[in-house]
């Protein structure tokens, strides 16, 4: 075997099933190896969406999703996507082309250090400088990105070591995966008797705790404890425990499970990330315990100081704390909890009387909720669509909604509904975008259509970059920078074999979500959308929490 045919065995080994890519002289090699392999390449249009979707497949899968590119501007090209998946604990392995070894340090063409390119945004980057270190640099590249919170990994691949021969066997303990045990017993008791001294404790779940493979052990612990909890926009949603679920927190602190937070004496966190809700907007000056429970330690901060940290597999760890619980939680307070969850379900319930056109985006949630199923998969764009979702659409399992939460990268829902496809085939899939990120990422509806791909996608359309627009309305008085052009949807879909709508009334809106969902093609719905009550999204906000 060359090293390409070495490193296409070794994806093999893994149980890679896709690579998403685009071909270039330093990584044709790879193209040629996978024509003889099961893994099904996946070309697409732009380096940036095959970053999107192996990062999409690793969170549903959780191992690797692998991408593919050339070296220099192929290899830039998937910075953006590798950012996104490090800050939002997705495992991605990214495969770069490199020049030939002797051109390394050569003003030549495409020359490039991507391993100094990738070192911010990955976990781990290095280049496989001899056919002997491929295996080496393969192997550690993906137990970084799997191991701990996970991210991306970064593998350079000169186009030499690409071609080299590879002498003797491939062993198949390459990139074995790292199992961890229970946090360490003293920091167990610790928390235990933290919380036990509690009477208002409350479970904050970060996106860690929403890992599918997580939700066994999460459901046991948190239904077992009887304690309340609320969730990031990533974290684990109403399907944990449904009478415990207080609602989502982040964005704005001015949500009803926020008001919970403010009232807690003791915050455990579970697969919590400071960058889902910076804790300095809600925890500073707080003199409660935090206890956190995750797979990595959290780095200290003045607003964020644990008192008791259980490191370790996260539902070993909560398997551990489970039985040595016996809090008496406070009933005005577990009520707080009640009532915040029936504040946001009776505000989602105005959705099914708000009629008329533009449409009102709880009337949208509202038909959306109507055609759900426990199969479908929700992937969502950010813009001001992502945040009325996020309050108001319930999840029904682990990972069936997906956010980006951490980057808030535009453009991920059309490549992270493609990629959905391959990981739950046979599933319906809907994605949601404003009319500006759509465009980011839209000409990979060619790919879509050319590899079957079946998914209806919702343009909440208001001509602008309205989640900017309303912010900067609140912060300055006005806005600037935010209004766009209109296109045709529903010409646009025909253009790339899919089939379009456009919502020209309310009532029109349910009717066509479940014809698009028989289609046989990709399914673009154009909604024009009335966002005039947005800056009700912040209401009771003080500036400092504008972002």
């Amino acid at each position: 075997m060359n090293g390409a045919q070495v490193l296409v065995k070794l994806l093999e080994q893994h149980g890679v099933t896709h690579v998403f890519g685009i071909p270039g002289a330093k990584v044709d090699s790879v193209f040629e190896a996978l024509l003889d392999s099961s893994i099904e390449l996946v070309l697409c249009r732009h380096e940036q969406n095959a970053a999107f979707m192996a990062q999409a497949m690793g969170r549903i899968t959780g191992t690797v999703g692998v991408c593919l590119a050339t070296s220099g501007p192929g290899v830039t090209n998937l910075v953006t996507g590798l950012a996104t998946a490090t800050s939002e604990g997705d495992p991605v392995l990214a495969i770069g082309g490199e020049v030939p070894l002797d051109d390394r340090f050569k003003h030549t063409h495409q020359a490039l250090d991507g391993v100094d390119v990738m070192r911010p945004v990955t976990k781990y980057a290095q280049s496989a400088l001899n056919i002997h270190s491929l295996p080496e640099v393969f192997a550690n590249g993906v137990r970084a990105a799997e191991s701990g919170r996970p991210g991306a990994a970064f593998l350079g691949l000169p186009k030499d070591v690409g071609l080299a021969e590879y002498p003797g066997e491939l062993s198949t303990g390459w990139a074995r995966p790292i199992r961890q045990g229970p946090a360490a017993s003293t920091e167990i008791h610790r928390a235990a008797e933290l919380i036990n001294a509690s009477r208002k404790p409350l479970l904050l779940l970060g996106m860690q705790a929403s890992q599918p493979s997580m939700a066994d052990a999460l459901q046991r612990f948190v239904r077992g404890s009887g304690l309340p909890y609320c969730a990031t926009f990533q974290g684990a949603g109403a399907w944990v425990a449904p009478e415990q679920f207080a609602g989502r927190v982040g964005l704005f602190r001015n949500q009803p499970a926020d008001h919970l937070l403010d009232g807690a004496d003791c915050v455990i966190t579970v697969g919590f990330d400071a960058v889902e809700f910076d804790p300095s907007l809600w925890n500073t000056g707080a003199s409660r315990p935090l206890v956190v429970v995750d797979a990595l330690a959290p780095d200290q901060d003045q607003a964020f100081l644990p008192a008791a940290e259980l490191i370790g597999d996260i539902g070993a760890s909560l398997a551990a704390l489970a039985p040595l619980l016996q809090v008496q939680v406070d009933e005005r307070f577990r009520r707080c909890g009640d009532r915040a969850a029936a504040e946001l379900q009776a505000t989602a319930d105005e959705g099914a009387q708000l009629s008329g056109t533009p449409l009102h985006p709880l009337r949208v949630i509202h038909e959306l909720r109507q055609v759900v199923t426990s199969d479908t998969t929700l992937a969502l764009d950010v813009g001001s669509h992502y945040i009325w979702m996020n309050r108001y659409f319930p999840s029904g399992h682990a990972r069936q909604v997906l956010v980006s939460n951490g980057q808030q990268t535009l453009g991920v829902a059309v490549p992270w509904a493609m990629a959905t496809n391959l990981c739950r085939p046979g599933q319906p899939v809907i994605s949601v975008s404003g009319d500006g990120g759509f465009l980011f990422t839209a000409t990979e509806l060619e790919t879509a259509t050319r590899i079957g791909s079946r998914f209806v996608h919702l343009i909440w359309n208001s001509c602008s970059y309205n989640m900017v627009a309303f912010q900067e309305q609140a912060h300055y008085g006005r806005t600037a920078g935010v209004q766009l052009g209109h296109y045709n949807v529903e010409a646009f879909a025909e253009a790339f074999g899919c089939k379009g709508y456009r919502i020209t009334d309310a009532d029109q809106l349910g009717p066509v979500l479940r014809e698009a969902l028989q289609q046989s093609v990709p399914v673009l719905i154009d909604i024009p959308i009335d966002y005039s009550q947005n800056l009700k999204l912040m209401q009771d906000v003080h500036q400092d929490f504008i972002h």
